[in-house]
């Protein structure tokens, strides 16, 4: 997809190390339709699934936010040894309990509980992606809804209340942030063009080193101008802004990448596994500005990373 690039800042502060600009690409404040691509076939519109994703994420938000930082909050350990809350679980039948009303043909995959339908739209959600974070009263979580058709993630919405942020993106429709779909800016990564000048966001390193790419990690920690750990979607989304460059992860589940892809894509950016296929399926992700990607995979990728 095409970007508008504008001019480069005159402002210091708004350069990377070496003078380079990291002020994000940036189109229209304005949403607008779906528009022709491609050898004049239209995009699909998607306006009534993503304004349906905002009423999922508006009813699910006062049962999440409502059990954050709850004395009661219950928290288990799944079989894989991550947590569960009662949060997770209620939001999650919350989200199904709607889609079934609302789009009754559709599957629908979560992270808790089993998947339901069959054919060629998914929705696939995460109802809090942080739940360690969660359950620790820090405020990085999410709900994730993202919709694949045929199996390609075509829209993607990710509420964080905890920090009053909300993106979405749908196929051909740019990507945006705000807390409505009429109160909204649109998105776009950024323009650095080195590793020495980009702002990078790591998942766990421990999982690169199980995957045999911890010492590449740590040349990459060496070489970029900064590098923090942000996580979980937040990462994305940052890259998606255009305040991070770019986030690798060494282990991903589809249910944690299938709202992030199409918002980082409709922003300019690249979404892949570390094996460099588009989209969600690899078990891991790198999600980048487009322009650092192909030597991110050249320095962590592996045809033995996916899965």
């Amino acid at each position: 997809m095409g970007v508008l690039c504008i001019s480069a800042p005159t402002d210091p502060a708004e350069r990377g190390p070496t003078g380079r600009s990291r002020r994000p690409r940036s189109g229209s404040d304005v949403p607008g339709p779906a528009g022709p691509v491609g050898y004049g076939r239209p995009v699909p519109s998607y306006d009534d699934d993503l304004r349906l994703a905002h009423v999922l994420a508006d009813a699910v938000e006062p049962t999440t936010t409502g059990r954050f930082l709850a004395d009661d909050l219950v928290v288990e350990t799944k079989p894989d040894l991550t947590p569960v809350s009662d949060a997770d679980t209620a939001a999650e039948e919350l989200l199904r309990a709607q889609l079934k009303r609302t789009r009754p043909r559709d599957a629908v995959v979560g992270e808790e509980l089993e998947s339901t339908g069959h054919g060629p739209r998914q929705w696939i959600i995460d109802p809090i992606d942080g739940t360690k974070n969660f359950v620790r009263g820090v405020p990085v979580w999410a709900t994730l809804i993202g919709l694949v058709v045929d199996g390609e993630p075509v829209l993607g919405l990710v509420s964080a209340p905890a920090l009053q942020r909300r993106w979405w993106a749908a196929q051909g429709s740019g990507a945006w942030t705000g807390r409505t779909l009429t109160r909204a800016r649109r998105i776009s990564v950024s323009q650095v063009r080195t590793v020495a000048d980009a702002s990078i966001s790591f998942g766990d390193v421990r999982d690169f080193d199980r995957i045999g790419r911890g010492e590449q990690v740590q040349q990459l920690v060496a070489d970029a101008w900064r590098v923090r750990a942000y996580g979980d979607f937040w990462s994305h989304m940052l890259v998606a802004e255009g305040a991070v460059d770019a986030a690798p992860e060494a282990e991903l589940a589809v249910h944690d990448m299938a709202a992030l892809a199409p918002i980082v894509t409709e922003a300019g950016g690249r979404f892949t596994g570390l094996d460099g296929r588009d989209g969600i399926w690899s078990g891991n992700a790198l999600s980048s500005n487009g322009l650092l990607h192909e030597e991110l995979l050249g320095r962590l990728g592996s045809q033995d990373a996916a899965g």
